[in-house]
């Protein structure tokens, strides 16, 4: 290609909001730009990078027997209502009418509508299992679009779709899928940790993240030294020591306690540790339902776990409004204690209790009221939670449950894998096949997902420098970039383009910058900013030969034409 020609050049200023560096060096070296936030236009470098990733993607996909098909990006609302999740996906869920006034969701993500086309043939157990997926376009309304390509409103995912007989054989696919991610990612340059993670709006029962660790992502993982364990901040799981069982319960009572409303206040004014205070958070969910969240005071809420343990959808932090005149309790001095016979009686409350005070005795916190505290507050004798699990967040150096540190480290998420079992084949009719023994079964199903341009962006935040993006071979624009300078005089004009010829009658693919009126330092500086792994610069200076300089290398050799194509051809 004739970079003269190349629609889409580079610019020497990134755009004024960009911070991320992948944001600002796919826009200054022409791949991209910005439509309307959160889409965004794949200039022709930018599109053949995108289809070299997703070439790579489909060459893995099909070892593994996976099949590519595509589906309509217009859902029919319909199917989502079969499943309940147009309540459930919030505010990334798109929909819009056609002239005929039926209801679509634009796809964001498209398990309903490969369940509703493997029910439309009659599939017995000799044909399962299969795999079957699409490159498609995804549209989640975000609400917050940054970051350029990370977080986006519009974006081309692949995302596949298993099924199988049974969670037996469905974990075959999983780990085989397990297995072909990671050599995707790493056929394109990526290092991924696989991270345990929350399922979210998708369903099921668990899934796996693939995450590049990066200090500018979004993603906060928990994992040990040695990597036995990484799971995202949302579900990790870790221990709760215990702290003062061997006390003898002590008579509750309530005391003054003039005091602020901080937990810090607290452990101030009666001078015991924050571990044994109880933190109380109130929230209200979807349906307006008033959820308690209590903990050990040394701990954090996790809002993920308590919408699973609860099984709200949406939370919100109760208001000092409601605290005041629904609970007729006292904001910074709330309790489980007596809490129930306070509350409006039209209200719902459920109080969820983190299995962390099941390691301390004698608690002290609030009693409802205003400058009253209660001391000597144990759990079954003095309230009694209506849930308990885990609810905690977990942070850096906590221990795992395998007895080990945990380390805090931030990353992109470029991957996902997902269990998703019957959750979607039991809520949709006639979702089945027929199993050995001639009765109708539901399909155990897995899900598997890639961003496309998320993963362009990821690649360029792992490769750059100062000068610009350093793109790893296999998804590079092209293989070499031929500068040619002192085209005006036609001896070398003759002789770059007689190059430029050999190379595409070789099948190398190459970008040459032909122009005429642009000096040196621009055209190297363009080169170093696009990114493409070898510069071949032919000029006077040069001679008969040719120079020949790596993007992630400071070497500049001299080579004969004859030299620079053989090494090419043979790499």
């Amino acid at each position: 290609m004739l970079y003269s020609k190349v629609f889409g050049k580079t610019v020497r200023v990134p755009p004024k909001e960009a911070q991320m560096i992948s944001y600002k060096l796919l826009h200054q070296a022409g791949y991209i730009r910005e439509s309307t936030a959160g889409r965004y236009f794949f200039l022709p470098l930018g599109q053949i990078v995108q289809q070299k990733i997703m070439k790579v993607i489909k060459e893995e996909m099909d070892k593994a027997g996976a099949q590519e098909m595509v589906s309509p990006v217009l859902h029919p609302l319909e199917l989502w209502k079969e499943t309940n999740r147009t309540k459930t996906t919030g505010f990334e869920l798109m929909t819009i009418k056609d002239r005929r006034g039926a209801d679509f969701a634009l796809g964001g993500t498209a398990e309903e509508m490969f369940v509703d086309v493997v029910r439309k043939f009659q599939i017995s157990y000799k044909d399962l299992p299969f795999n079957i997926y699409q490159f498609s376009t995804k549209f989640r309304d975000e609400l917050r679009a940054r970051g350029g390509l990370l977080r986006v409103r519009e974006f081309i995912m692949k995302d596949a779709y298993s099924f199988d007989i049974d969670e037996k054989e469905f974990k075959k696919e999983y780990k085989k899928m397990e297995r072909t991610y990671t050599k995707i990612f790493e056929r394109l340059g990526l290092k991924t940790v696989i991270v345990e993670s929350d399922n979210g709006y998708i369903g099921g029962e668990y899934c796996h993240e693939f995450v590049v660790e990066s200090g500018i992502g979004e993603t906060i993982y928990l994992t040990t030294e040695d990597g036995s364990y990484a799971a995202h901040q949302e579900v990790t799981k870790f221990k709760k020591e215990n702290k003062n069982l061997n006390e003898t319960l002590q008579p509750m009572k309530e005391i003054d306690a003039k005091r602020g409303t901080t937990m810090e206040d607290g452990v101030q004014l009666h001078k015991k540790p924050l571990w044994q205070q109880i933190k109380d958070v109130l929230f209200v969910d979807e349906n307006n339902r008033f959820i308690l969240a209590i903990i050990r005071g040394d701990f954090d809420v996790n809002e993920i776990k308590l919408k699973h343990l609860s099984g709200a959808i949406e939370l919100r932090h109760a208001t000092e409004e409601e605290i005041k005149n629904i609970l007729h309790s006292e904001p910074g001095f709330i309790s489980p204690v007596g809490i129930r016979e306070i509350i409006d009686k039209k209200n719902i409350l459920i109080v969820v209790a983190d299995d962390s005070l099941r390691t301390i005795k004698n608690a002290y916190g609030g009693a409802n009221k205003k400058y009253r505290d209660l001391l000597n507050i144990n759990i079954d004798r003095d309230y009694k939670p209506d849930i308990e699990g885990d609810i905690a967040l977990a942070k850096d150096g906590y221990i795992s449950l395998n007895g080990k540190k945990l380390i805090e480290k931030k990353g992109i998420e470029v991957g996902n894998i997902f269990q998703l079992g019957l959750h979607y084949t039991t809520k949709m009719k006639n979702a089945n096949f027929i199993d050995c023994d001639g009765k109708s079964k539901p399909y155990y199903m897995g899900c598997y997902g890639i961003g496309i341009g998320r993963t362009m962006a990821t690649v360029v935040e792992k490769y750059n420098d100062k000068y610009g993006i350093i793109w790893p071979e296999s998804v590079a624009p092209f293989q070499v970039h031929l500068i040619g300078l002192d085209l005006r005089d036609e001896s070398i004009r003759s002789k770059v383009f007689k190059v430029y010829k050999v190379l595409e009658e070789n099948n190398i693919e190459v970008l040459f910058d032909d122009r005429e009126g642009t000096n040196a330092g621009e055209k190297f500086s363009d080169a170093d900013l696009i990114g493409i792994p070898i510069r071949l610069v032919i000029s006077k200076r040069t001679g008969e030969k040719v120079e020949y300089k790596r993007r992630d290398e400071e070497e500049v050799k001299i080579l004969s034409a004859e030299e620079v194509l053989k090494f090419l051809i043979s790499n």
